[in-house]
């Protein structure tokens, strides 16, 4: 049994990017596909495709570079944790890397970005921080 599924999905990817992988594959679910497609809207990623294995299923993502083998993603950071868990207002929402990241925030209407939760002011938990 896995604690922290969020946490497991971004060090994959973290260790994928690191050792210069053209895509990494993971046991699926709706929050990290939630997650993965805001990933690729705000060009993360190259594509995001789930495969049926016939039991839980997997997702694949396909990570983007340079032509320098540079990675489009610097960093990815989880916030909040089942330990701690980190509640925003829509007023106290963070601004990633002077706003040149992404904050990804999980509210009562589904899984958006800093920015469109300020757009419709919403709050809620901080799932993770990209840039």
């Amino acid at each position: 049994m896995m604690t922290d599924p969020i946490a497991d999905m971004l060090a994959r990817v973290r260790n994928a990017i690191q050792v210069r992988k053209m895509h990494v594959d993971m046991p699926a679910s709706k929050i990290k596909a939630q997650i993965a497609r805001i990933l690729l809207e705000n060009g993360y990623v190259l594509n995001v495709k789930y495969i049926d294995d016939g039991l839980q299923g997997k997702l694949r993502i396909y990570l983007k570079y340079t032509e320098e083998h540079q990675s489009a993603i610097e960093g990815l950071k989880r916030i909040s944790v089942p330990s701690r868990r980190v509640y925003v207002k829509k007023d106290t929402i963070p601004r990633v890397m002077g706003g040149y990241g992404t904050a990804i925030i999980s509210t009562s209407r589904g899984v958006m970005t800093d920015k469109e939760c300020r757009r419709n002011g919403f709050g809620g938990e901080v799932l993770c921080h990209v840039w």
